[in-house]
């Protein structure tokens, strides 16, 4: 009876250590962070299990318990509510820093650094406007602020679509659910949307600077810890910033 009680707590001790290490990943972040995983996986092998969505889901979740072990936000209000909570290691560090771009269908637009008086004509022919909730969504929020800033808010409201997620804005663009839409640089200048869609930089003046702040759970074992150093390293910041991110 001792031999089978070991046997079995051997067998839930392998279990529970073969369990893949749980990353939340804000959705800007997709086309990029999926490079730089192949890259870190290349130096040393680890099983990962990457879910990408919006920064305020995933910190409501993290609340509530979900066992993510590192969380790599597209700004740095909820991973710092995280750790006020003293769900964190630490304060964590900011890895990038992202750019706001508006995206249209090539067929509706071909987007060439339009102008306040060009942004209203296009905003007038659209029959959406596609944005991330700004409740849950740094990228969203930055898209408010700059429609405010340049005020064409009163313009664009009423049309205005919200997705989840910054991927989930996008994608109304790309499926045609909306003519225009507020996406994040690294997503509008990735292969799979520029063969569609065209986009333009929009001035960062306009907005708050998007700061992507990362943190590790309390908890977190060492290859996530190994997998944070690695994102403040060389190698990750040069695929940052091929997408358009600047890194600290």
């Amino acid at each position: 009876m001792r031999f089978i009680i070991a046997f079995l707590f051997l067998l839930c001790t392998q279990s529970l250590s073969a369990q893949p290490v749980m990353v939340a990943v804000a959705g800007n972040m997709k086309e990029a962070f999926a490079e730089i995983v192949a890259a870190y996986q290349t130096k040393k092998k680890s099983d990962l299990r990457v879910v990408y969505g919006s920064s305020g889901n995933f910190a409501a979740q993290i609340m509530n318990g979900a066992p993510f072990k590192l969380f790599i936000a597209a700004d740095e209000h909820f991973p710092l509510e995280l750790y006020k909570s003293g769900k964190t290691l630490d304060e964590g560090s900011v890895y990038a820093i992202g750019k706001l771009a508006l995206i249209s269908k090539k067929s509706f637009s071909t987007l060439s650094r339009p102008n306040k008086v060009e942004l209203a004509k296009l905003i007038s022919r659209a029959n959406k406007v596609a944005i991330a909730k700004p409740e849950l969504a740094p990228y969203g929020r930055a898209a408010v602020e700059y429609l405010k800033a340049e005020g064409l808010w009163d313009l664009a409201k009423d049309k205005l679509i919200y997705g989840d997620n910054i991927g989930v804005a996008t994608m109304y663009v790309v499926s045609g659910a909306a003519d225009i839409g507020f996406s994040a640089l690294s997503l509008a200048n990735s292969s799979e949307l520029t063969s569609e869609t065209a986009y333009t930089v929009l001035d960062s003046k306009q907005y708050e600077p998007i700061k992507q702040r990362m943190v590790l759970i309390k908890g977190a074992p060492a290859e996530a810890i190994d997998l944070y150093r690695f994102m403040q390293g060389p190698q990750a910041k040069s695929i940052l910033q091929k997408f358009g991110y600047t890194t600290p």
